[in-house]
C-alpha cells in the first residue's frame, strides 16, 4: 500500500438516498429508509468496502413543504438514529456509527448519555454530528411558536459542546476499580461534578455513564455560514461540507483549516468531507443515462416544495418560467439558501429549472466510470479541496453496490483508500487522537 495521503469515506444513509426520485428507480427498495433488514444489508456491504462511517442525519419534524410535495417524499418516515445505530452496532465490528443530534431542541445530558452509551455498545465507533436545527416546524414540536434565531442557535451550540464534552469527562478512565474484596466499585476521587452554569445551560453532572471508549465520540459539524465555520474550526474533527465547485471547496477547506490553526488546533485533526452523489456506469454515457432517468422520476410538486424549503421562502406564486426573485433574509439555513441563489444566478435558471435541480439533487455529483470518478476524487484530495467524501448513493441497493464493488477497488488500486481498517475505533480509522480527560489528564497513562 502506498504511503500517500488517503481518502476518508462516510456513507450518508438517512435518507438512504438524498435524491427525491431514488425510491422510484427501477430495482430500488421503495421503503429502504424504514426497512431494518435492508439497513443491515447496507451497513454490512459498506463495512466490507472498508467505509469509515455510516452516517444518519436526523429531522425533528416532517419536512416543511406542502403536502402535495411531502406525499412524494421517501423521507417522511425514517428510524430514530440512536435506536437504529445501536441495533446496527451488533451486526458490525469496525465501521463508524455517526448520528445527528440537535443542540437546539435537546438537552446536553440527554445527548451525552446517548452517545456515551452508543460508544460503549459499539466498542468505540460513535460520532456526534452537531446541528442547530433550522426547520421551523421542529419548533412547533417542542413548545415554541417559531424557530430560534440563527445566531442564538449557534451561541447555544457552542456552550452545549462544552457541557457535553465536560460530561463525558465526568469519570477518569481508571475510576472504576471494581475491587471485589474491598467492596469498592469506583474511586470517588476520580469523579468530577461539572456544576456548569452558563448563559443558556445549567447542568450539574456528573454523567451516570463511564467515560466513552474513545474518550469522546468523534465530533462532526456541518454548515457553511460564518457562525457554522467558526464553530467547526473550534470544535469539529470531521466537517460535512456542502458539495460545490472544486474552487469553492478549496476555499472552504483553506478557510476552515486556517480558522482551526488560529484557534490553536492542528488542522490535520479536522477531516473535511464534502457530500457527493455518485452515479457509476460502465461508460460515462451509461452513468449519465442513469442520472437522467433518476432525475426524470422527480415530480414538479416535489421540486417546487424542495425549493421553497431550501430557500425558506415561497416562490410558487411567481412565474415558473421567469427568474428567481430577490430572496429576503429568513431564519432558515443561511448557507443552504445562499447556495441555491448562487446556482440560480450563475446558471441563469428559471424557477422551474431550479426546482427540478433542487428537487432532484443540486449538489456535487460524480457521474461516470470507476476510473473517471477516481480521477475526480484524487484531484480533490491532491488539490486540498477535501480529505475524502460523504458519499450519497443515487438509489439502493444498486447504487451502493456499484460504488463498493467497482469504485472502491479502483481507489484501492491507486493507493487512495485502505484495504483494511487501521484500528478498532472510529478515531483510529480516521487518524484522530483520543482526547485527554480535561479533569484527569493523567488517568489514561496510569490505567495503561
Amino acid at each position: 500500500m502506498s504511503g500517500r495521503k488517503q481518502l476518508k469515506l462516510g456513507a450518508f444513509m438517512r435518507p438512504v438516498s438524498i435524491h427525491t426520485g431514488a425510491w422510484r428507480y427501477p430495482g430500488a427498495i421503495p421503503d429502504a429508509n424504514f426497512n431494518f433488514p435492508a439497513m443491515k444489508r447496507f451497513i454490512r456491504k459498506l463495512e466490507a468496502g472498508k467505509f469509515d462511517a455510516f452516517f444518519m442525519a436526523d429531522h425533528l419534524a416532517v419536512l416543511n413543504m406542502p403536502v402535495d410535495a411531502l406525499k412524494r417524499s421517501h423521507t417522511v418516515t425514517s428510524f430514530e438514529p440512536f435506536t437504529l445505530l445501536s441495533a446496527l452496532a451488533g451486526v458490525t465490528e469496525r465501521i463508524g456509527l455517526m448520528a445527528t443530534a440537535s443542540t437546539t431542541y435537546d438537552e446536553p445530558y440527554h445527548i451525552a448519555r446517548r452517545f456515551a452509551s452508543l460508544d460503549h455498545i459499539s466498542g468505540g465507533r460513535a460520532g456526534w454530528n452537531i446541528v442547530t436545527t433550522a426547520n421551523p416546524d421542529a419548533a412547533l414540536n417542542f413548545g415554541l411558536d417559531e424557530d430560534v434565531d440563527h445566531d442564538e442557535r449557534y451561541r447555544r451550540a457552542r456552550e452545549f459542546y462544552d457541557v457535553v464534552t465536560g460530561l463525558w469527562d465526568s469519570f477518569a478512565d481508571d475510576a472504576f476499580v471494581r475491587d471485589v474484596d474491598a467492596g469498592v466499585y469506583f474511586d470517588p476521587a476520580r469523579m468530577h461534578v461539572l456544576a456548569h452554569k452558563g448563559r443558556h445551560l445549567s447542568v450539574r453532572g456528573p454523567l451516570n455513564i463511564a467515560r466513552p471508549v474513545q474518550g469522546w465520540p468523534v465530533i462532526i459539524q456541518a454548515g457553511a455560514s460564518e457562525a457554522g465555520r467558526q464553530l467547526a474550526a473550534e470544535t469539529a474533527e470531521v466537517v460535512f461540507a456542502a458539495g460545490g465547485s472544486l474552487e469553492a471547496a478549496k476555499a472552504f477547506y483553506a478557510d476552515v483549516k486556517g480558522r482551526a490553526r488560529a484557534a490553536g488546533r492542528d488542522p490535520d485533526g479536522i477531516k473535511i468531507l464534502p457530500g457527493a452523489l455518485v452515479v457509476v456506469g460502465d461508460t460515462v454515457d451509461e452513468a449519465r443515462a442513469k442520472r437522467a432517468l433518476l432525475d426524470s422520476l422527480v415530480h414538479y410538486d416535489s421540486g417546487i416544495g424542495s425549493l421553497n424549503s431550501g430557500l425558506g421562502y415561497d416562490v410558487s406564486g411567481f412565474d415558473p418560467d421567469g427568474p428567481l426573485p430577490d430572496i429576503p433574509e429568513t431564519n432558515a439555513s443561511q448557507s443552504g439558501r445562499a447556495r441555491i441563489v448562487a446556482m440560480a444566478r450563475r446558471e441563469n435558471l428559471t424557477i422551474r429549472q431550479l426546482a427540478a435541480r433542487v428537487g432532484s439533487y443540486g449538489g456535487q455529483a460524480f457521474v461516470g466510470t470507476p476510473a473517471t470518478i477516481a480521477d475526480e476524487m484524487q484531484r480533490w484530495l491532491d488539490e486540498e479541496a477535501s480529505d475524502g467524501f460523504n458519499i450519497m448513493f443515487p438509489y439502493l441497493p444498486e447504487g451502493l453496490d456499484d460504488f463498493v464493488d467497482k469504485v472502491v477497488p479502483e481507489l484501492q488500486r491507486r493507493g487512495l483508500f485502505r484495504a483494511e481498517y487501521e484500528g478498532a475505533t472510529l478515531r483510529e480509522n480516521l487518524g484522530l487522537p483520543r482526547p485527554a480527560n480535561r479533569f484527569f489528564p493523567e488517568a489514561r497513562a496510569a490505567a495503561e
